[in-house]
């Protein structure tokens, strides 16, 4: 790879040359494809973000990911800057349960003033291997999208440390992992990585056609616990709208993929580890155009986060409910209401080994920005109601307060 210091020099010169009106197509794609690369430069983790990134020099809030340590510290992750080229992550601890967060302890921040295009960092997940290590996992990309974006990972090895030390950033492939990987009975990892079939955004349109036969929701593996990863197989969803993909193992060894799209949620089936995949067909599962989200848990149900009070309907991004499947997602059970409020969005979550389950997602991000957990039981979802003794919906993990603090929104 090229040193940053020779990709900035690129980048500048190319977007020099399109000051020029006369630049045909192909000289406009491949000046853009250079600025692009600056997408290709390892981002900055800034581990002493305040007093610059407090609450109340953030405005948006949407969330990414929460996970535990093997410690009990809870990590969240969320973007602030807007659903936009001005996205940047946002990471806060608690270490009680969820009942308080941390000021902002961690961010990737990507943008430089004097960039020829806006650098983001929007799409991403917070994971704890099996080893107990704690994974960032994030995308860097010039604007939203320039047509090949790429997914970066650092490593915490000890996350309930007083002062936790991050592994400097590595770029995996291109496009962006919103979810986390799956640890398959083999052994194996396996990352839903997707690399949108669509154009690049804006300038970037019509960038790295090179890619196109890789486009879609590619599945890699890791033989040797996240030291390398190898790109298995993919699916072409029709209608794509950024797959957000998950993945879950069946207990007769195939697997299954979920994706959104613009249709609502499709799936296929792999019955060799991954590497070929049925034809892509309509889900039983109705959901809006946004993210959901399912896992195993340890008494091998199936956990569905989604939209609407049954599984066959919705009304649009509200009525967060949970469900559980003892039959591999054949049928669905419960219906506990998480949240009925509109506009809320973007479930993530993990089982603690007590067996509660902590679920984050967003409300109003570009007014209230609310990051908010819901904590319960698979009793509770078969109950329709927060019974057990940690249970408890609506706590909030963070808040922009820039608006009601009278702060400039940041350029």
């Amino acid at each position: 790879m090229r040193t940053s210091f020779t990709i900035v020099l690129a980048a500048f010169a190319a977007a020099n040359l399109l000051a020029d009106d006369s630049v045909t197509e192909a000289k406009r794609i491949a000046a853009m494809e250079q600025v692009a690369d600056l997408a290709l430069v390892p981002p900055k983790l800034n581990t002493s973000p305040l007093p610059q990134y407090g609450y109340d020099k953030l405005d948006y809030g949407m969330t990414i990911g929460i996970e535990r340590t093997p410690g009990g510290r809870l990590w969240a992750c969320w973007v602030a800057g807007g659903d936009s080229p001005k996205a940047f992550f946002v990471l806060a601890t608690s270490d009680d349960d969820g009942d308080s967060w941390s000021q902002p302890r961690l961010v990737v921040d990507a943008h430089a003033p004097d960039l020829p295009a806006e650098r983001s960092v929007l799409v991403g997940n917070l994971w704890s291997d099996p080893l107990g290590r704690l994974w960032l996992i994030f995308d860097q990309s010039m604007d939203m999208f320039d047509g090949r974006a790429g997914v970066w990972m650092a490593v915490c090895e000890h996350p309930d440390a007083d002062e936790p030390q991050w592994s400097e950033p590595r770029r995996i492939w291109h496009g962006v992992t919103l979810n986390k990987p799956t640890v398959l009975t083999t052994g194996e990892w396996i990352l839903p990585i997707s690399l949108d079939q669509r154009d690049g955004f804006r300038e970037f349109k019509g960038c790295f056609r090179e890619l196109d036969p890789l486009r879609g929701a590619n599945v890699f593996v890791s033989n040797d616990q996240g030291a390398s990863w190898t790109r298995r197989g993919c699916v072409q969803f029709p209608n794509p709208d950024w797959h957000e993909h998950m993945i879950v193992e069946r207990t007769d060894s195939s697997l299954w993929m979920l994706a959104r799209t613009a249709k609502g949620i499709m799936e296929s089936t792999s019955t060799d580890a991954g590497q070929t995949w049925t034809a892509p067909t309509g889900s039983s599962i109705k959901q809006p155009v946004a993210r959901f989200h399912i896992r195993r848990l340890a008494s091998g149900n199936l956990l569905l986060i989604k939209h609407g009070r049954t599984i066959d309907t919705h009304e649009g991004r509200s009525m967060l409910t949970a469900w559980l499947s003892d039959d591999d997602g054949r049928s669905w059970r419960g219906g506990l209401m998480l949240d009925d409020r509109k506009g809320i969005s973007y479930p993530d979550g993990f089982q603690a080994p007590d067996g509660t389950i902590y679920i984050s997602y967003d409300r109003n991000r570009a007014t209230d920005g609310e990051i908010l957990l819901a904590r319960f039981t698979e009793q509770d979802i078969l109950a329709q109601a927060f019974t057990g003794p940690k249970s408890k919906p609506r706590i909030l993990i963070s808040r922009p307060l820039a608006r009601e603090a009278g702060q400039v929104k940041r350029d």
